[in-house]
């Protein structure tokens, strides 16, 4: 067997199964096999082994789903490819072969079912991985950042239970201005070096990946400057994402031997941890930027989203948004939710009125890092945290954010019933870096770190 071509990436994990992404290589009138074999850890015995044949409509990849695990476990497993010999061979019969499995060892920990205890998670947005000529150009400094996290989550207290990428995990769009990438293999050529690079590939190996996309898996500012040739693009990036991004998390759809099966029917999805849970938006393919009914999400996903946080018994309410929920950009800001000021105030009219506590928006996009704190003049009982991380490695051709970029000496929304004021609660950070939050039972602490780990900035944020 040999080791993926990409991979294996460990996606949404609960307390008894993951799935596992990975993806092995084209073999010309061969059939082609991935397989993960794994045992508790210390166990001497490996099981029998999951395996799927890989096709070339999904790019050689798929994801196997590990069941019938143990709560707060450490698993061993390993993964690899092969092409026997045999034409006749499935999934089922490849079991029996004397397979010689690639030697390293990968580890996963599912999630822990007990509530009220400590969680941590890392979160970043906006990788950028030049590609020239179909190979990253300089790609350490695309991966550079990722060893500093792995680094710093094998000596994590607690454990980081996920890591959550929250969009421009990859740039379609790098050359736009020159020689824009809008053919399917280039697209997926595109993923293949951005999630094999030697220190991200290690991190995602170990570690529960949610992934959700933004504007640069399509292109910059979609769908505004979306014109009448690109629906060939948005398709072509869309079939990339489902198969990279989509498919291990939990938007991704399994058929009743859990394979993956058809396209998801919608990219915002929901997980848990105990009594923290995450609510992930899709805020750029829903958009409806024509009519008197602006939308950055579509209805189906607001109403979801409203009776989630109305409903929902979670202690914390993470809710992912790739773009910034607040503070508003003082130029450029139409991509994001300034844009969308009707909708944004029904979501805070829905926290406010129902009394909903310890929600936070999570956020990247803007190049510049930050958290602040939104209250309501006449409500003392309201407060909405947000946290925002970008980016995990900068374009040259591109500036930070600085706090001179946020419009922060007006409300953010006058109503009847009072205004929405903001105001930063930390620096803002305008350099590569990534965010660790540790969750315990009276605060979150946001630690800000650079590209090599060194620390930059704490933040506490107290729950109610």
């Amino acid at each position: 067997m040999f080791k993926p071509t990409v991979g294996p990436i460990i996606g949404h994990t609960t307390t008894n199964d993951a799935r596992i992404f990975l993806r092995g290589e084209w073999q010309k009138d061969a059939l082609v096999f991935a397989g993960i074999r794994y045992r508790r850890a210390g166990e001497e015995r490996w099981n029998n082994g999951l395996f799927t044949q890989l096709i070339p409509s999904r790019d050689m990849s798929d994801v196997i789903v590990l069941q019938d695990l143990t709560a707060d476990t450490e698993y061993e497993y390993q993964a690899g490819w092969f092409s026997p010999m045999c034409p006749l061979h499935n999934p089922q019969s490849v079991q029996e072969l004397p397979l010689q499995w690639p030697r390293e060892v990968y580890h996963l920990r599912t999630q822990a079912s007990k509530a009220a205890m400590p969680r941590a998670y890392i979160v970043g947005s906006c990788r950028y991985l030049r590609m020239t000529a179909g190979q990253p150009s300089a790609p350490h400094l695309g991966d550079r950042i990722f060893a500093a996290i792995a680094k710093l989550a094998h000596c994590a207290s607690p454990p980081i239970n996920a890591v959550l990428m929250t969009g421009d995990q990859v740039y379609v769009d790098d050359l736009n201005f020159i020689a824009p990438d809008r053919e399917y293999t280039e697209i997926l050529a595109k993923y293949r070096s951005a999630f094999s690079q030697p220190n991200i590939a290690k991190l995602m190996s170990g570690i529960p990946t949610y992934m959700i996309l933004d504007d640069h898996e399509i292109e910059d500012n979609w769908p505004a400057n979306k014109n009448s040739n690109d629906e060939y693009l948005y398709k072509n990036a869309m079939a990339a994402y489902e198969l990279y991004q989509a498919s291990h998390s939990p938007a991704g759809e399994f058929n009743t031997q859990n394979q993956p099966s058809h396209s998801p029917r919608r990219y915002w999805y929901q997980f848990a941890n105990g009594d923290i849970e995450w609510f992930v938006t899709d805020s750029r393919t829903r958009r409806n930027l024509t009519g008197n009914d602006r939308r950055i999400l579509d209805g189906e996903q607001e109403q979801a989203l409203c009776d989630w946080l109305i409903h929902s018994p979670a202690r914390v309410k993470f809710v992912v948004t790739s773009v910034m929920f607040y503070p508003d950009r003082k130029r450029l800001g139409d991509d994001a939710w300034k844009a969308f000021p009707e909708q944004r105030l029904r979501l805070l009219e829905t926290i406010r009125t129902h009394g909903i506590k310890n929600v936070v928006f999570i956020s990247g996009d803007v190049h510049g890092s930050l958290t602040s704190r939104l209250t309501h003049s006449e409500d003392p009982a309201f407060e909405v945290n947000t946290i925002v991380s970008s980016p995990l490695c900068n374009s040259k051709l591109l500036p930070y954010a600085k706090a001179s970029t946020f419009i922060l000496d007006q409300p953010l929304a006058r109503t009847a019933a009072g205004d929405y004021r903001h105001e930063l609660t930390s620096d803002v950070i305008s350099q590569d870096n990534f965010a660790h939050l540790i969750v315990d039972s009276d605060q979150i602490h946001v630690r800000y770190h650079d590209r090599d780990g060194h620390f930059l900035e704490s933040v506490a944020i107290a729950l109610r």
